[in-house]
């Protein structure tokens, strides 16, 4: 019986670029789908059976045994021209140039015969330090994840002149051999930036693809004096542009789509010397027990057509989705345009940040809600990363909140030292005179099993009255741990939230809780503390005598 053709099958070469896939090393696959805008790729995903359709028009697709990042599988070839500039350790491991070698021939064997989807597009909305990209996949839902998370050429001319610089090669389907290829499992994600690849095997997860792009830009960028950050932006009515850093789980998205602010992006940001600018065009989302209520901007784009819903229960019949289901994971994911939020800004740029704000997720429960920072201590906090990782974000991590430290906020998508990134900031925070705050998204009244999550209302209040300047003008106490301004007061906000020492029945636990975290503090800086100036050494927290 003669196979049906696919529904985009005869136009696949329509938006073909010059620079084929030959180029890289790829010549035995079957067809080649090119640059597909998002009803062909719709079409193709469902013809494929690798998505459905629910109510609104998303489409909903399954990444496989990976609904997160699988960090432990990730390496960084170790060649001539990039290891004398790559901190070596914990993230950044070490993959042998010869191993690559062979599992690119591999994975060239593997794809042929197999119909592939490509997208190209850009990282950066900045045309000075743009990185031209090129997404090639087996599953249709992945070109239309690239095409909604990167910057697209606006013609076929576009298209059709485009020569990547960076290319990513997902396979979900193809599987490393452990023993063979010196690899942890059957799941690999080797990145080679002598050759510009990236490849991606064993596993669907969207994510894996938007932070190895991230990470080749943490590489490239700041050796151009760019400073590259985990990070979301908007900006307001007069132009103050604002900086939020924090990793998964700690408000970055929710915090920076406000309504009454225009947003630059909700993720990764370079801040150049003409301001920010996002290095993506559309948005990962978080979407478990998203609420309406609370979240409305980012819970519309989970109805609409053109967004992809990776791992969220729905009812097969009706076709609503359901997201409090965290049946499959925690780590429910959407993928959808930028412009879908109606006031985010199409340009994707702002001027130089009047505020920066460090989001962490406390599950001890003994740090303030909000706090001022000095530069220095702003640096120390930057190095450090303190937070609480949220289950399902990342493989291995478990239903209870587990403390973490993240470098830069971002430690698994940086490659050079995290001084070289501090060293950038604090360059950047002194020329432009920059506040920088410290909220904390986490807990309050106790550590995790006893206290509860601070209320979202109350984390706005205190972010609004920092970003237009209401927060300067009211007295500040000195937190007696790590130094750091407190607050007496903010409108909207009960001033016992503002002293979290106050919302505990026992004072001795909370000082015991609190002296706790100092330690922990003390101890990670100490990775760092070589590279680090003794001045920012000396804004970290200590226990008073």
């Amino acid at each position: 019986m003669t196979q049906q053709p696919s529904p985009y099958q005869e136009y696949a070469h329509l938006r073909k670029s010059k620079f084929g896939l030959d180029r890289h090393g790829l010549q035995r696959y079957k067809k080649a789908y090119w640059n597909l805008p998002t009803e062909a790729y719709y079409e193709e995903s469902v013809f494929r059976g690798e998505g459905k359709l629910t109510k609104g028009g998303p489409l909903i697709v399954r990444s496989g045994q990976h609904t997160a990042r699988a960090a432990s599988d990730k390496f960084i070839v170790k060649e001539d021209t990039s290891q004398d500039d790559i901190s070596w350790g914990e993230y950044n491991v070490p993959y042998p140039e010869e191993q690559f070698g062979q599992v690119f021939q591999q994975l060239e064997a593997y794809l042929q015969g197999r119909d592939l989807f490509v997208q190209d597009g850009f990282a950066g909305a900045s045309q000075a330090y743009q990185l031209p990209l090129r997404i090639i996949s087996t599953h249709a839902w992945q070109g239309l994840f690239s095409r909604n998370m990167f910057i697209t050429p606006d013609t076929l001319q576009g298209y059709q002149d485009h020569v990547p610089e960076f290319t990513v090669i997902s396979a979900p389907d193809f599987k490393g051999n452990p023993q063979e290829n010196d690899l942890n499992s059957e799941t690999l994600i080797l990145l080679n930036f002598k050759k510009g690849l990236v490849i991606i095997g064993n596993t669907g997860y969207g994510g894996e693809i938007k932070k190895s792009v991230f990470t080749a830009i943490n590489y490239l960028l700041p050796k151009k004096g760019v400073l590259t950050m985990h990070c979301s932006a908007n900006v307001g009515a007069e132009g103050d542009s604002a900086l939020f850093f924090g990793l998964s789980g700690t408000g970055k998205t929710t915090l920076s789509a406000d309504p009454h602010r225009k947003l630059i992006g909700d993720d990764e940001h370079g801040w150049d010397d003409k301001g920010i600018f996002n290095f993506e065009d559309g948005s990962y989302a978080k979407v478990i027990d998203l609420s309406p209520e609370d979240e409305p901007d980012i819970h519309a784009c989970t109805h609409k057509y053109g967004t992809i819903l990776e791992n969220v229960i729905y009812d097969p019949v009706t076709r609503e989705i359901d997201l409090f289901d965290d049946t499959i994971t925690k780590n429910t994911r959407a993928s959808y345009p930028l412009h879908y939020i109606d006031y985010s800004l199409p340009d994707k740029r702002g001027g130089h940040p009047k505020n920066i704000v460090f989001l962490t997720y406390d599950a001890y429960g003994v740090m303030p809600p909000l706090a001022k920072l000095s530069t220095e201590q702003a640096l120390y906090h930057f190095i450090s990363g303190f937070t609480s990782k949220v289950g399902g974000t990342e493989a291995g991590v478990g239903e209870s909140p587990e403390v973490t430290f993240s470098a830069c906020f971002g430690a698994p998508f940086m490659v050079h030292h995290p001084a070289y990134y501090a060293n950038l900031l604090q360059e950047k925070i002194e020329q432009h005179d920059v506040h920088t705050w410290l909220i904390n998204t986490g807990l309050v009244g106790g550590p995790y099993g006893v206290g509860e999550r601070i209320s979202i209302t109350y984390t706005r209040a205190l972010l609004t009255a920092a970003l237009n300047g209401d927060l300067l003008n009211v007295p500040f106490r000195e937190d007696p741990y790590f130094g750091f301004g407190i607050p007496e007061s903010c409108p909207g906000v009960p001033k016992d939230i503002l002293k979290p020492e106050s919302l505990w029945d026992d004072q001795k636990a909370y000082h015991r809780k609190y002296r706790e975290l100092v330690n922990k503090f003390q101890d990670n800086i100490q990775r760092y503390a070589e590279n680090i100036p003794q001045k920012i050494l000396n804004a970290g927290p200590h226990i008073p005598s």
